[in-house]
């Protein structure tokens, strides 16, 4: 008896392979309209690197970021982790509540208005109810993106580097700046540095960092505290705003950073 071709069940959806389609973040619906907003999370692209003296090409990493998040989209609700044995986002992606919103209109050149756009299109994200997810760009957009806030907040710096530089030679808004700014904003109450560890930290950076009463949690330390270690300066349930620079992890990883150096490996 002659058996019959095989029959494959074709689904109902599309299938959507992750070169497919228009890349915004994790598949997420786009909206344009910021007035119109309506989600919890909103994801919100900073293409800027003009605060990299050394290595320009950040500016790209949120499409790329958007690009590479399709590769994590199944036809899974949410995303299983297998040794939680649990879905995360689930919820979210099924009812709509992420969303991407775009880019910052970026004006090449001209920083400070540049940065004008970034707090007033993360302002607008904030008077909608949603929190914003942002995706640089190079470390100097953490400045704006925090001027944008309000209300009272606690912010973690995760980073290899204090980006802590005096504002000397006429410079103040690059990537060795930002917190430096962030640290004098009367809503933010405290501002905690994890993961310090780069030779490229200078004497002034660490001192004046502690003398303006922030906590400096260098890499050794962490290993020995974990990050029970730091939060206890933080009040529960307070609003915490966290940024994390890609250089904090083993540079080895991130070879395309614009800090890949030594400093990366004296801890591994």
């Amino acid at each position: 008896m002659s058996q019959g071709p095989a029959h494959h069940h074709h689904g109902a959806g599309r299938l959507n392979m992750p070169f497919v389609g228009i890349p915004s973040f994790l598949r997420a619906a786009i909206c344009t309209d910021l007035g119109a907003l309506d989600a919890d999370v909103a994801v919100m692209g900073v293409p800027t690197d003009e605060g990299s003296p050394f290595m320009p090409g950040s500016r790209f990493g949120p499409r790329a970021i958007r690009e590479h998040s399709l590769r994590f989209v199944s036809g899974e609700p949410g995303y299983y982790d297998p040794e939680a044995r649990r879905h995360f986002l689930a919820h979210e992606m099924q009812e709509g509540l992420i969303v991407d919103v775009g880019d910052a209109d970026v004006l090449p050149t001209n920083v400070v208005d540049t940065f004008h756009n970034i707090t007033g299109m993360a302002g607008q994200v904030l008077g909608r109810g949603a929190m914003p997810v942002v995706i640089g760009g190079d470390h100097a957009i953490s400045f704006p993106i925090v001027r944008a806030f309000s209300q009272p907040l606690h912010v973690v710096h995760f980073d290899a580097h204090l980006d802590y530089a005096p504002f000397i030679h006429g410079l103040e808004y690059t990537n060795s700046h930002a917190f430096r700014h962030i640290t004098r904003m009367p809503h933010v109450k405290s501002l905690t540095q994890v993961g310090i560890r780069s030779l490229r930290n200078t004497q002034t950076m660490m001192e004046d960092s502690l003398q303006d009463g922030n906590r400096v949690v260098t890499m050794e330390e962490f290993r020995d505290v974990s990050y029970r270690g730091f939060l206890d300066r933080i009040p529960r349930d307070a609003r915490v705003y966290v940024s994390l620079d890609i250089d904090v992890l083993d540079l080895p990883l991130v070879p395309g950073c614009v800090s890949a150096e030594p400093n990366g490996l004296l801890y591994a």
